[in-house]
């Protein structure tokens, strides 16, 4: 029988390369294409050696051939506050032409496909806690809406290949995911945390703390994502994890973690920062018999060793 072989975009970022790890673990030949904007060569370096591991450079804005695939991955997006913020339109193509180019790629040789999309869909939710079936309170001209609509459009084209073309399609809402090859200092709440902790400076703080996020490790939304590539489903699916927490409270248990002298320095809250973040994953729970295990606490401590290291690594670097 010939191998599964399967295409990840973005397949160099955090998310994307512990997703090739896994596609590898199934059985899978991986294809992953990276233009390397937010990715990192580093996050699949120990891929490089493995002969089922094919790696290519490459912008998935522009028409590109991967070869017959049985499944197509689209997470090729910049994904952190900091990053969209600084490549606003390559976001916005990411999530239209990027798409549009993915789900190319699927309908010509008959494969699946699984789009990652976004909490951040939902927006400033007025629902609390999620559920797939709420359509948002989205700010579509704001600072986040190169983000917010990138994804929003993303799903819109991933539905109407869907229907108009019979692709066999997958959305998947991921919530706040944290865990190693993240990026150090990137607008996110626990890598900026862990950086700052690490580094001996004060924690910031947006706000007063009090708007809410539900964190979401590696493990955990890796195993949902291969979950839900099995399933039938075509609408979104919420993978994250429900238990909510405020930023305050996810502070303090990053300074625990460390043993950071530390203390907290409060900002003003930047606009369109959603007040709470909670998935609801009843839908998750029946369709893939999916929900997350690892704790706040433990994914911490799971996760200390890479962000060390991560900010040794970056004080040994040339000014």
């Amino acid at each position: 029988m010939p191998r599964r072989r399967a295409l990840v975009t973005g397949g160099a970022g955090f998310l994307g390369s512990h997703l090739c790890d896994a596609l590898l673990g199934e059985g899978y030949l991986v294809v992953a294409v990276d233009n390397l904007l937010t990715g990192r060569l580093a996050n699949i370096e120990h891929l490089r050696i493995d002969s089922r591991f094919e790696f290519v450079e490459r912008d998935v804005c522009n028409p590109f051939e991967c070869g017959a695939v049985d499944y197509v991955f689209h997470f090729a997006s910049p994904a952190s506050p900091v990053d969209y913020a600084e490549h606003g339109i390559e976001t916005l193509r990411a999530g239209s032409y990027g798409t549009f180019e993915a789900l190319g790629n699927a309908r010509r040789y008959g494969a699946k496909f699984m789009m990652a999309s976004t909490s951040e869909c939902y927006g400033d939710a007025l629902v609390h806690p999620q559920t797939e079936s709420y359509w948002g309170h989205v700010n579509p001209i704001g600072p986040r809406s190169v983000y917010d609509e990138a994804k929003r459009f993303s799903e819109a084209v991933t539905m109407a290949y869907h229907r108009y073309y019979n692709v066999d399609t997958r959305i998947l809402r991921i919530f706040n995911t944290y865990g190693p090859r993240m990026q150090i200092n990137d607008g996110r709440v626990i890598p900026n945390f862990m950086w700052q902790a690490l580094r001996g400076e004060n924690l910031t703080v947006y706000g007063d703390g009090s708007q809410t996020r539900s964190f979401c490790y590696v493990s955990d939304e890796i195993d949902g994502i291969v979950r839900l590539a099995r399933s039938p489903e075509h609408d979104p699916v919420n993978i994250g994890n429900p238990t909510e927490f405020t930023i305050l409270e996810c502070a303090h248990k990053v300074i625990a973690t460390t043993g950071s002298a530390s203390q907290i320095r409060f900002e003003p809250l930047p606009p369109d920062d959603p007040k709470q973040r909670r998935p609801d994953i009843s839908k998750a729970k029946r369709l893939l018999g999916w929900e997350p295990k690892v704790e706040l606490e433990k994914g911490l401590n799971l996760s200390l060793e890479y962000f060390r290291r991560a900010v040794v690594e970056d004080k040994a670097q040339p000014a």
